[in-house]
């Protein structure tokens, strides 16, 4: 893979993966362009879209010379495609901004801010503001420091990834997401990270999170829970982490629940639990 740089190598590199998005990557794609913080390049893969995406991205390479453009011989699938986005960057910093969510305007100057000032954390979150085409939904709030998301990590995501930045440095310590992990690579990636650096999360919303039909949480939920177990286990051995009785109990409970006719109901009730009005 060629791999290509600015002749002033950006401080981050914003990375988006998209597929058949073509209803809402324009969104997606300005609530970047429109940052607050300028200094970053973006980078954008189609991962051989069937609809109008190639053709709406062409539109803004046109327009903007911050964005470069690639398209994918054969579908990689989201693990593959960030990895080939990671070969891609040359920034101190690595974005993901998924291709139907909105970033909030100061977005990267506060991460960017928050990373500089705090060199041993690895990978820093926010809050996600949940939204439809119909209205806007709840908030869902992340444990603010390493120690208080570390007591949790065996129960909810560290970070949000689509709300997230990491230290390339990070990146380069723990290595390339996991192709067999999908749709929960983010996760594993999360847990290698927090073997060397501590994790964080801006205490303000920094994305909105767009819910849909076709959305992983709801077409491909039985699969994301058992790849997120399984990951959790991976790393329970107490050498970087140490998941007590009481987070077994929670896993051994959310097993069992995979199995059970509850559908869209434990996605409202989850959502009922973790986030606020």
């Amino acid at each position: 893979m060629e791999i290509f740089k600015l002749k002033d190598d950006p401080k981050i590199s914003v990375l988006m993966p998209a597929y058949n998005a073509e209803k809402y990557i324009g969104e997606a794609i300005e609530s970047i362009l429109n940052q607050t913080f300028t200094n970053f390049e973006f980078i954008i893969i189609d991962d051989c879209s069937t609809d109008k995406t190639w053709d709406i991205i062409q539109e803004y390479v046109k327009k903007n010379n911050k964005i470069r453009s690639f398209k994918n011989e054969k579908n990689l699938g989201i693990a593959g495609s960030r990895n080939k986005l990671l070969g891609l960057a040359g920034g101190k910093y690595i974005v993901w901004q998924d291709a139907d969510d909105i970033s909030m305007l100061d977005r990267l100057k506060h991460q960017f801010e928050f990373m500089e000032a705090n060199k041993d954390v690895g990978i820093c979150g926010g809050w996600l503001q949940f939204f439809s085409d119909k209205k806007e939904g709840s908030i869902r709030k992340y444990k603010q420091n390493d120690k208080d998301i570390r007591r949790t990590i065996f129960r909810y995501s560290p970070v949000a990834q689509p709300g997230a930045i990491l230290r390339k440095e990070a990146v380069e310590f723990a290595g390339l997401y996991d192709l067999n992990y999908p749709p929960a690579e983010d996760l594993d990636m999360s847990f290698r990270i927090g073997k060397k650096y501590k994790f964080a999360n801006l205490q303000e919303v920094v994305v909105k999170y767009r819910e849909n039909d076709g959305s992983a949480t709801f077409t491909k939920l039985r699969t994301i829970e058992l790849k997120t177990i399984s990951i959790r286990l991976r790393y329970s051995d107490g050498i970087f982490y140490k998941m007590s009785k009481a987070d077994h109990l929670y896993n051994i409970a959310q097993y069992i629940s995979i199995f059970l006719p509850l559908g869209r109901a434990k996605i409202f009730l989850f959502n009922l639990l973790r986030n606020s009005r």
